[in-house]
């Protein structure tokens, strides 16, 4: 079994293993809350949504393709914890958004690149030339903006989109996909990504969604003169999604 695929299934195993034991437990402090033995002050916190997005985050921290978007739920989640278990001076719910936005930027900053893949960062134009795009790479940012851009006549491998309170449009239907297994990592924060590729294109998602979604919504798509050439999209949409088009 190839190396990556057994990578995907040891991550898709240990969230399985990780939901069941967040079922379990839920389960049994369940059945203590409805026997009486739970303290109100208890429930009042684990029974709460800040604990619902703790929960959401172990299961995403579980797999190595979603610990950015677990760690970020995980994070958010104890911010809003803390009110609801210590006696705070100020109203954490007041806070909330800039919290949040403080935390996506310290998880973005430290999130490390796998690699040398996109050691070069590209500054895009409304269309990508050969000298911004000669390594067959695209590294793409989008805080609080949006991008629209389309690679001509280009081989292309891969690289790596986020968009936070963001969008993109990527259009690659001038490109050409390169030989083998290519991979587009995608993450999405209150954003959203769409990406148009040539119908005989072959693609595989691999996303992970909470409160979101990413979909090949191509009407059309046409068997491939190369099928050892594919484009695997991976990463993750938290409230926000994606889509893949084609003319």
């Amino acid at each position: 079994m190839d190396p990556k695929e057994v990578n995907n299934y040891n991550g898709q195993q240990r969230k399985k293993y990780a939901l069941g034991v967040i079922v379990i437990i839920a389960g049994i402090l369940l059945l203590i809350e409805k026997t009486g033995f739970l303290p109100f002050e208890i429930q009042h916190i684990i029974f709460s949504w800040p604990m619902l997005l703790i929960a959401i985050g172990v299961v995403s921290f579980a797999s190595s393709e979603s610990r950015t978007p677990g760690t970020i739920l995980i994070l958010i989640g104890g911010v809003f914890l803390l009110s609801r278990i210590f006696e705070l001076s100020f109203n954490v719910m007041h806070l909330g958004w800039p919290l949040v936005l403080i935390v996506i930027g310290v998880v973005i900053l430290v999130k490390r690149s796998p690699g040398n893949m996109w050691q070069r960062r590209f500054q895009f134009n409304n269309t990508m030339n050969n000298n911004d795009l000669r390594d067959g790479y695209i590294h793409e940012e989008n805080i609080f903006s949006g991008g629209k851009q389309r690679v001509m006549h280009q081989v292309f491998r891969g690289g790596h989109i986020n968009c936070v309170f963001g969008g993109s449009e990527v259009d690659l239907t001038q490109a050409t996909l390169a030989e083998g297994v290519s991979e587009l990592e995608v993450n999405t924060i209150f954003g959203g990504v769409t990406l148009i590729v040539p119908a005989d294109w072959k693609v595989q998602l691999k996303m992970t969604s909470i409160m979101g979604g990413f979909s090949d919504k191509r009407s059309y798509v046409k068997e491939s003169p190369d099928p050892t050439r594919m484009l695997i999209i991976k990463g993750s949409t938290i409230f926000g999604g994606g889509e893949i088009k084609s003319y």
